[in-house]
């Protein structure tokens, strides 16, 4: 059974087709910004769940609709993606030597119903002196990611350890992913794999 996914995210594509969830991509493009007073958590569940009814009232809920946000929490703060290169290099320079949460929504739309889960991993990185935050930052990889930093790349190099999904900090929790897909009758188990 074929998902449409509401995100550009080559990395939810590249989690949802490893567990052999066959993907259209319909990206929804909005406003990411965090509204005053809202915690880290209550923005990533607005925002994936916004993520999906705009794709429902687009394209309707069949097939399912996957939406998805990922948040860097570091105390109150939410870390989105970087503007630019010196607003990444001090994101990194603030997770540097101590933890931070990722969290990450996921609402999947499906028979006029919508359900969400929320994955939250604790992230301890060691110390990023600036002049290795500068390296990272100009190999690009960093760039388009919350926190400024990629788990599944050159930025686990700064991870000393994890508690929670690893997929999750990649941007799609895939345990939580795969309890809401079974409750719309999608099991990766007895699905065949995409071409």
């Amino acid at each position: 059974m074929k998902i449409r996914l509401a995100s550009a995210s080559p990395r939810r594509r590249e989690l949802l087709e490893r567990i052999r969830v066959c993907v259209e991509v319909s990206p929804i493009i909005m406003d990411e910004s965090r509204q005053p007073g809202e915690s880290p958590e209550a923005q990533v569940r607005r925002l994936a769940r916004a993520k999906a009814e705009a794709a429902r009232e687009h394209w309707g809920d069949s097939p399912p609709i996957l939406a998805a946000d990922t948040v860097v929490a570091l105390a109150d703060r939410a870390l989105g993606k970087p503007r630019d290169a010196a607003e990444g290099i001090a994101m990194l320079q603030a997770l540097g030597g101590r933890s931070h949460q990722v969290l990450t929504a996921v609402v999947l739309a499906w028979d006029g119903r919508l359900e969400e889960a929320l994955s939250r991993t604790r992230v301890w990185m060691g110390a990023i002196p600036r002049a290795r935050a500068e390296a990272y930052w100009a190999t690009g990889e960093p760039a388009d990611k919350a926190g400024a930093y990629a788990i599944q790349g050159l930025g686990a190099l700064f991870v000393e350890r994890i508690e929670g999904s690893w997929s999750g900090v990649v941007g799609l929790p895939l345990f939580e992913t795969a309890a809401l897909l079974a409750k719309a009758g999608i099991d990766p188990f007895s699905e065949r794999p995409p071409p």
